[in-house]
């Protein structure tokens, strides 16, 4: 018997994607799967022959050579065609788990180790911690293993039965038409065992909150958005799992002088319109104390002075950001009668009046 070219077979292009081999066998295994056909052999043989087809299109390797050299070349390299209802199951498992309610059987022993959840914290610093550092206490809520049962989930005294549904093997049989495959038992959901009489502290978990302080140290040079990672301090593992982390997340407040700009800090000093025009010299606050500025003749509002390196230090790596000074000139509004008088014989000077 001629087979069918897969592509037709599973009727898309010989350009389609992953995503389009996967969603057309998807709907041609709902449609001609034998439990919904029953005795029907010519569905049984339809649904074979697209199991047959997706085996090979979703397979790169598979793929490339059926292109090239057709159902010769899958003979070259071995390939006997459909591989039989258990190795479906094996291959297409998260298929075969949309389609008919379960997966191919993999129980979770309890006895199996088990990472720690990871956990999160957010940290609010001030504008000066963020720029050189600082330390702190927090306080982090957490699972632990339980010490009122030793982290079993039984009460103290008593121990788990023996799972009655599965006889503590953890998986049970289930049957679909024409084959059977062991899944998960859903009683026990794979432990194999069921508490009767949970621990009162942990509810049966095995695990309970407790309040732990870590002290964290936060490098300069942080920002909002900066992220810390401090091994191990997240929720323990269960069963010789590996304890997660404790992510921190940075948020720093802004300050009422300064404002960052990658590295650099800048702001604003207002001066008045005879220092601008006359020159000057002024004191500006930086993060290390006062610094003196020297303002020429001339000064506009906008102009900028920068003092190196006297930002915000390289969170990876050596020297710091620069400090950006930006003038304002101030103009008076509360002139006096002799004030006023001077501002007109210097507009008169200057051509303006």
């Amino acid at each position: 018997m001629t087979k069918r070219c897969y592509y037709e077979v599973l009727c898309i292009e010989r350009n389609a994607s992953d995503e389009e081999i996967k969603k057309s066998y998807r709907k041609l295994a709902m449609q001609y799967h034998p439990d919904r056909n029953p005795g029907d052999k010519e569905a049984e043989e339809q649904f074979k022959e697209a199991a047959e087809a997706y085996e090979v299109l979703s397979d790169r390797e598979k793929r490339e050579i059926y292109d090239r050299f057709g159902h010769e070349g899958l003979n070259g390299i071995g390939f006997r065609g459909f591989s039989g209802f258990e190795d479906i199951f094996s291959s297409f498992g998260d298929i075969f788990e949309d389609i008919f309610g379960f997966g191919t059987g993999r129980s979770r022993s309890r006895t199996a180790q088990r990472a720690g959840n990871d956990l999160r914290y957010d940290l609010k610093i001030s504008f000066i911690e963020a720029a050189f550092g600082t330390s702190t206490d927090i306080d982090v809520v957490k699972l632990e293993r339980c010490h009122e049962c030793r982290g079993g989930g039984a009460a103290p005294g008593t121990s788990p039965e023996t799972c009655r549904r599965c006889n503590g093997k953890g998986q049970v049989i289930q049957s679909s038409g024409f084959f059977s495959i062991s899944t998960t038992c859903p009683q026990c959901r794979g432990e194999g065992r069921i508490i009767t009489k949970p621990c009162s502290r942990c509810k049966g978990s095995g695990r309970s909150p407790v309040t732990k302080t870590v002290h964290i140290k936060v490098p300069a040079g942080v920002e909002t958005g900066s992220r810390l990672r401090l091994r191990g301090e997240g929720e323990e593992g269960e069963f010789g799992g590996s304890d997660g982390d404790l992510y921190v997340f940075i948020h720093v407040e802004p300050h009422e002088f300064f404002t960052r700009r990658d590295n650099d800090v800048s702001c604003k000093i207002p001066i008045s319109f005879v220092q601008a025009a006359l020159g000057t010299t002024i004191e500006v606050q930086t993060l290390n104390g006062a610094e003196k500025v020297k303002i020429p003749r001339g000064t506009q509002t906008g102009a900028t002075f920068r003092l190196k390196g006297k930002g915000i230090p390289h969170l990876r790596g050596f020297g710091r950001g620069d400090q950006i000074i930006e003038t304002i000139v101030r103009i008076p509004t509360n002139l006096n009668k002799k004030q006023e008088e001077l501002l007109r014989e210097f507009a008169k000077q200057s051509g303006e009046l």
